[in-house]
């Protein structure tokens, strides 16, 4: 029989190579809905205005692309910066500032300043989340205050975006305490002169966000499902010992219960707010 294999080497021989290249995936490719699970590539959850379209979930944003959706290029103008102080001497709190301050771009929690909306100018002012959980400390209020005090000098309707799940900045202790009863004065006085404060509640307005100015408002707006209130409702269920009600503290108990006016979904708040700017100007 004829051997076919005769004379060939046994073994082969394979020459190492080097490393294959890796391909570099940007950071946040995409995204994962709190509420149906659905993975969501992030560019085309940047052009539904950062709502699932599968479930409508509305994703927390930004203050600088709150204010993009809602304003024409140059139509904000902002306040000018402040930068919080550490009043008490809080381990550590200088540090996360600063690291907050990297990460958002913000000088602080509160972007206020002065805008046209549809036309209607106004000033408007968004608490960003990012920024320590949209906690309220003395330069928030004192933003918040200077916001109120502008558009009742200028006899101007304010309309602010608040979001904050941290409430008071406990950070500053009672300097940031003073911030609510600050803030429910300078809406006092703004109401008092008979002009326009619309509050708008996204997700979640919680502690002395919700306790002071938040719940201020002549018109007060909330997105789908935002969580609202003083304090969470687990900490509720444990204080009073009760079972609570399906969807307690969402907005929609909230709409129910005549807490708010209206729940307004993100892509139709422009006009929305616009349309109320615009018959009480």
């Amino acid at each position: 029989m004829l051997n076919v294999f005769k004379g060939k080497p046994k073994y082969m021989t394979v020459r190492p190579q080097g490393e294959p290249q890796r391909k570099e995936f940007p950071d946040n490719l995409w995204t994962r809905c709190d509420c149906c699970g659905k993975m969501i590539f992030t560019k085309e959850l940047e052009k539904t205005g950062f709502l699932c379209a599968s479930c409508g979930h509305h994703f927390r944003i930004s203050a600088i692309k709150r204010i993009a959706m809602l304003t024409e290029p140059g139509d904000f103008q902002a306040f000018p910066p402040l930068v919080a102080a550490d009043p008490i001497g809080f381990p550590g709190y200088a540090e996360k500032i600063k690291v907050a301050q990297e990460q958002t771009g913000l000088d602080d929690a509160a972007l206020i300043g002065k805008a046209k909306i549809q036309g209607s100018l106004c000033i408007l002012g968004v608490i960003d989340f990012s920024f320590i959980g949209g906690s309220m400390g003395s330069v928030v209020g004192e933003q918040l205050v200077r916001g109120f005090e502008t558009a009742l000098k200028e006899e101007l309707p304010v309309v602010i975006f608040s979001g904050g799940g941290g409430g008071a900045r406990m950070h500053e202790g009672i300097f940031s305490l003073m911030q609510m009863a600050k803030t429910a004065q300078a809406v006092g006085k703004h109401s008092r002169a008979g002009l326009l404060f619309i509050s708008v509640l996204t997700h979640p307005t919680m502690g002395g966000v919700y306790a002071s100015f938040a719940s201020l408002g002549d018109i007060i707006l909330a997105e789908p499902c935002a969580l609202v209130g003083f304090a969470g409702p687990r900490i509720v269920e444990e204080t009073t010992r009760q079972k609570l009600p399906a969807g307690f503290q969402t907005a929609e108990y909230a709409l129910q219960h005549g807490m708010i006016d209206a729940i307004v979904p993100r892509s139709h708040m422009l006009d929305y707010v616009g349309r109320l700017l615009a018959w009480h100007r």
